[in-house]
């Protein structure tokens, strides 16, 4: 039985071998099978990458979600009772570092001008800076990196003739023969970036070696011709004049109630300003006050003061109980104005006959812990020959501020960056400049997201 069933066997082989449609079945069916499983390897490839880029995009939208947050953080900031540097700094040095928002963080970032291998974390103060707008060609001239070129062509692209000035600039001739030509605008500058299109300008001579605008040398900012940015390789980082630069600073002229301040130039100003001296000092008598009035003329409210103190005896507290309500202008807004409590060194050197001692004297002066910043009077303290020709270019209220936005997603997939101007004049909140930094790449230590992308904590 066992024989016979072999041999069935056998026989059934034989007939399978004798058929090629068998063999043809077979080489099909593993074809299909093969061809299946590439099918679904792709397919799950496809899923992964779509899973991995739904998941970037849900980051990407967080941390747009977080920069709205900052906006929100930054208006509360500037609207609270502190202090101006408690705002712009906050009261720790970690305040505007690694800020949790919901599963991401953000960061102000904020170049520190003393050292270039450091990063500070603050709000920009715009009145800190010196004004493109306003500011003379030997003003121009002390800024970074500027040239005499450059610095006249500023002043003829803002003025509103077509003559070329005598410092040498550029009017509509220069700029309808380029390659790509335009127009002088002859109005002022909406944006520092404007400068750019101004004769003279590039973008090594506006950012320095900081082309990713990070505020401090990193390693491709530092070798030479090995890679982009074209650098000196000295070690030290040529920022170039941006930081140092705004177009927006602009203040009401107005005092605390919002009331229109006098102007004490006028007849009518010192008529009101009589009132103002005798209210605090009852000793002044009218004879006293028209003598004074007759024999001096005022180029600024700290010019008044040097000249009161002088010839009435006025007392820096006398003066500070009416200085609000003082003004040399009867116009409703005063710009280009430096606020001399926040500029930086570099800043406060563009002034007129300021050298660097005489800055550096300023600096010392308004850190001492006596010193009453409240007032103006402290820059006649500080410098009292040439106090009087600074007074028309400084003032001590700030409105406007600007902030770098970084953001990044809790999960260190994607980040955000943004470079925002805003307007705080009459109690407003009004974001006058926004734009992405994004292209610019990642401003801080790439280790802050791979430690988010590993879930751990990046707090120091």
């Amino acid at each position: 039985m066992n024989i016979q069933r072999r041999s069935c066997s056998r026989a059934a082989d034989k007939r399978a071998l004798d058929n090629p449609e068998t063999g043809s079945v077979l080489i099909v069916t593993i074809w299909v099978v093969m061809v299946l499983a590439g099918l679904a390897l792709v397919f799950s490839r496809a899923m992964r990458v779509e899973a991995i880029a739904t998941a970037n995009h849900i980051s990407t939208l967080e941390t747009e979600e977080i920069a709205r947050g900052a906006i929100a953080f930054i208006k509360a900031r500037l609207n609270s009772d502190d202090d101006l540097d408690v705002k712009l700094n906050g009261d720790t040095t970690s305040s505007y570092k690694a800020v949790s928002a919901g599963k991401g963080y953000f960061w102000l970032l904020k170049p520190d001008l003393g050292d270039d291998e450091n990063q500070d974390f603050a709000i920009a103060d715009e009145s800190a800076k010196l004004n493109l707008n306003t500011a003379t060609y030997d003003m121009l001239m002390k800024l970074p990196n500027m040239t005499s070129e450059l610095a006249g062509s500023i002043i003829d692209w803002r003025d509103s003739d077509s003559e070329v000035n005598e410092e040498g600039g550029a009017e509509a001739t220069y700029y309808l023969l380029l390659k790509s030509p335009y127009y002088c605008k002859n109005d002022d500058l909406e944006t520092v970036e404007e400068v750019l299109l101004i004769k003279g300008a590039s973008r090594e001579i506006l950012f320095g070696e900081d082309t990713n605008r990070n505020g401090i040398l990193d390693a491709n900012e530092d070798d030479g011709d090995d890679s982009t940015p074209h650098d000196n390789g000295n070690g030290k980082l040529d920022r170039g004049f941006f930081d140092y630069v705004t177009v927006y600073s602009k203040e009401p002229n107005e005092d605390s109630t919002g009331t229109q301040r006098i102007n004490i130039t006028t007849q009518e100003g010192q008529t009101s300003l009589k009132s103002y001296l005798k209210s605090v000092n009852t000793k002044l008598d009218d004879w006293e006050l028209n003598q004074f009035f007759r024999s001096y003329s005022f180029s600024s409210v700290l010019d008044f003061y040097i000249k009161a103190n002088e010839g009435l005896g006025l007392t820096e507290d006398q003066f500070k109980q009416i200085e609000d309500y003082l003004s040399t202008s009867s116009d409703d807004t005063l710009e280009g104005l430096i606020n001399v409590n926040i500029a930086p060194k570099e800043v406060l050197m563009c002034l007129p006959e300021i050298t660097e001692s005489d800055a550096e004297k300023l600096l010392r002066t308004r850190d001492a812990s006596d010193t009453d910043t409240d007032s103006i009077a402290w820059v006649y303290d500080a410098l009292p020959k040439k106090a009087a020709a600074l007074g028309r270019y400084i003032t001590i209220h700030s409105y406007q501020y600007s902030a770098d936005i970084v953001a990044a997603s809790g999960d260190g997939r994607a980040f955000s960056r943004y470079r925002m101007v805003v307007d705080t004049r009459d109690d407003e909140f009004d974001i006058v400049y926004w734009k992405t930094l994004k292209h610019l790449g990642w401003p801080l230590d790439s280790e802050i997201l791979q430690k988010l992308r590993a879930g751990e904590s990046i707090k120091d």
